[in-house]
């Protein structure tokens, strides 16, 4: 995951793309609601079976990037934030079941 973590930092840099974590932030957002609206075109809006779309992947790949973005932007080690989850969703599955912070 560093690694992955370290390759878009220096594409940020090789490009100058350097921005505010805030505008980060709005951007996976953003890029988080394009891909809905992929998922949503995956299957006419409810009105057929889902089907992955030819961009479907793209759409992923800019969530994926902007959401290293904002991590490294916060200084977060994204396998350590992960395997942190990952142990509380567990613990959580072994007490309740679930993964669910609710009831």
């Amino acid at each position: 995951m560093k690694d992955i973590q370290d390759k878009v930092k220096n594409f940020i840099k090789k490009y100058d793309l350097e921005s505010s974590r805030e505008t980060r932030f709005i951007d996976l957002v953003s890029e988080v609601g394009e891909l809905g609206k992929e998922i949503l075109k995956g299957n006419d809006y409810g009105k057929k079976d889902y089907c992955n779309t030819e961009n479907l992947e793209a759409e992923l790949g800019d969530v994926l990037f902007s959401l290293i973005c904002v991590a490294n932007g916060l200084n977060i080690d994204l396998k350590k934030a992960l395997d942190e989850v990952l142990k509380k969703y567990e613990d959580r599955f072994s007490k309740k079941g679930n993964i669910s912070s609710g009831r």
